[in-house]
C-alpha cells in the first residue's frame, strides 16, 4: 500500500509543478505586460510603470515565478488590484460558500444516481429500465443554467419556498442551506443523470464476468449477487465518476452562483476576469486546480481501498 501511495504523491506534486507553470505562461508572460492590461487601453505609460513596479512585474519571468510559486504555499495570494485585500482573505470568504455547495449538490447526485442506476441494472430492458434511461439522457440534454431559472420560477416567483438568490450567511444554518439547495438541485440534476448510467453500464458489465455466474450456479439468486459481488467490483468507475463531478462542482460552478448571485469563488473568478484583476485569477485558478488534483488522489486511494488487487500491483 505504501508504494502505491508515495507513487501517487509524486503524482500529484508533478501535476501541480506543471499546472503552476502553464497558469503563469498564460497569465503573466503570453498576454506581454500585465499591467497594461489591467489597466486598459487609457493607461498612461506612468500609470502601467507604477502598477509594474507594485506587483513586481520588473523582475525576469522565472523569478516572478518562483517567487509567485513559494508565495502561494506560504498562503501569500498577493493584493487584489480591484478591492485592495489580501486575496487569500478573499479565498477563505468565498470558499465556505462554494465547497458546501459542491458537497450538497455530489451528496443530492449520488443519492439519486445509486438507486436509479442499481434499479435499471436489476430490470435490464424492463420499463423500468427504459424509463430511467429516457429519463437520464433528458437529464444530461438539459442545461442547468436553464434548469437553475426554471427552478426559480417555480420555487422562488410562483411559490415562494426559496428565495431567487443571494446567500444570509452561516449564522442561520438552516436558512444557509435553504439558500444552496436550488443551486444544489440545479447542479445535481445532469449529474445525477450520467453517474446513474455509469453505475447501470458497470453494473451490467460486472454482471456479465464468469464468477457471477459461479455465483449464480451456487444457488444465489439475482439479487444476492448483485448485491454481494457486483455493486463492490462496479465501484471502480462510478468512483472515476464522483471524483470528476466534484472537481466540476466546485470549480466550475461559474454560471449558477452567477444565476442565483451567490459570492462563491466560481462567481470571484468571473469577476476578477470582467475586471482584469489578474491576480485574483491567478491564484484562484490554481487553488481550483489544486483541488482537482487532490480529489484526483483522493479518488486513487479509494480505488486501493474498494480494489486490494491495486495494492497488490503496486
Amino acid at each position: 500500500m505504501l508504494p502505491f501511495v508515495l507513487n501517487r504523491l509524486v503524482s500529484l506534486l508533478l501535476s501541480l509543478l506543471a499546472a503552476s507553470i502553464v497558469i503563469f505562461l498564460i497569465i503573466e508572460v503570453v498576454p506581454g505586460d500585465p499591467a497594461a492590461y489591467m489597466l486598459g487601453l487609457n493607461a498612461t505609460p506612468e500609470s502601467a510603470a507604477a502598477l509594474r513596479d507594485a506587483l513586481g512585474l520588473d523582475g525576469p519571468p522565472i523569478e516572478r515565478y518562483f517567487n509567485w510559486l513559494f508565495g502561494f504555499f506560504r498562503g501569500d495570494l498577493g493584493i487584489s488590484y480591484t478591492y485592495k485585500v489580501p486575496v487569500a482573505g478573499l479565498v477563505a470568504d468565498r470558499i465556505w460558500i462554494s465547497l458546501p455547495l459542491a458537497i450538497y449538490a455530489l451528496t443530492l447526485s449520488t443519492l439519486i444516481a445509486f438507486p436509479v442506476g442499481i434499479l435499471a441494472a436489476a430490470k435490464r430492458g424492463s420499463a423500468a429500465d427504459v424509463s430511467v434511461m429516457g429519463l437520464t439522457q433528458l437529464g444530461v440534454a438539459i442545461p442547468n443554467f436553464w434548469f437553475a431559472m426554471l427552478l426559480v420560477l417555480l420555487f422562488a416567483v410562483t411559490l415562494r419556498w426559496f428565495s431567487a438568490g443571494g446567500f444570509p450567511g452561516w449564522e442561520d444554518p438552516w436558512l444557509a442551506l435553504k439558500a444552496l439547495t436550488l443551486p444544489a438541485i440545479a447542479l445535481a440534476l445532469p449529474q445525477a443523470s450520467i453517474l446513474a448510467r455509469v453505475m447501470r453500464s458497470a453494473l451490467l458489465d460486472t454482471l456479465s464476468e464468469d464468477y457471477i455466474r459461479s455465483a449464480r450456479a451456487k444457488g444465489l439468486s439475482r439479487g444476492q449477487t448483485l448485491w454481494r459481488h457486483a455493486l463492490r467490483n462496479a465501484l471502480i468507475p462510478v468512483l472515476t465518476i464522483i471524483g470528476l463531478q466534484f472537481s466540476f462542482l466546485l470549480a466550475g460552478a461559474i454560471i449558477i452562483e452567477n444565476v442565483f448571485f451567490l459570492p462563491g469563488l466560481g462567481r470571484l473568478v468571473f469577476q476578477g476576469i470582467t475586471q482584469r484583476d489578474l491576480i485574483v485569477v491567478k491564484s484562484v485558478v490554481m487553488i481550483l486546480v489544486f483541488a482537482v488534483i487532490l480529489v484526483t488522489f483522493l479518488v486513487d486511494m479509494t480505488y486501493a481501498l474498494v480494489d486490494p488487487r491495486l495494492r497488490r500491483q503496486a
